[in-house]
């Protein structure tokens, strides 16, 4: 907002103004989405690795098939390691990477409100004209 006013007050034309601010939104945006899709990569991940603990809890079952004792613990290995991969994709990863693709569309609407009042009153519109066309983003 701050470059947004700045360039108004410096006189830019008003589609260079918007270009400039929409430049700055577009790599805002990027950069946040990235750190979303890095949550949504650990959620798909997670579940994976769940399975790789459960294999190898299998692994030690199939070790001792000889010993019925030590089966349980095998067999439990398997269970909680798929356990906690899919808790965590489905208790924290995926919900985290929701909540911030939800935080930057807020945000992303805030921004273009923000650019395109900064071009109306570059293009010196009626100030009741940008409050109705504004009020729009807010409902």
């Amino acid at each position: 907002m701050k470059k947004g006013l700045q360039l108004l007050v410096d006189g830019a034309e008003p589609e260079k103004l918007r270009e400039a601010m929409e430049v700055d939104m577009y790599a805002y945006d990027e950069h946040y989405r990235l750190a979303a899709r890095v949550w949504e990569s650990a959620g798909g991940y997670s579940p994976t690795i769940g399975i790789l603990g459960a294999v190898m809890g299998l692994i030690h079952v199939m070790e001792n098939l000889s010993d019925p004792a030590k089966l349980g613990g095998g067999i439990a290995v398997a269970f909680v390691a798929t356990i906690y991969g899919v808790g965590m994709a489905n208790l924290f990863f995926l919900p985290i990477a929701s909540k911030l693709k939800s935080i930057i569309g807020r945000e992303m609407v805030k921004r273009n409100m923000v650019v395109e009042g900064l071009v109306a009153i570059a293009n010196g519109e009626n100030p009741r004209l940008i409050e109705t066309k504004l009020s729009g983003y807010i409902a």
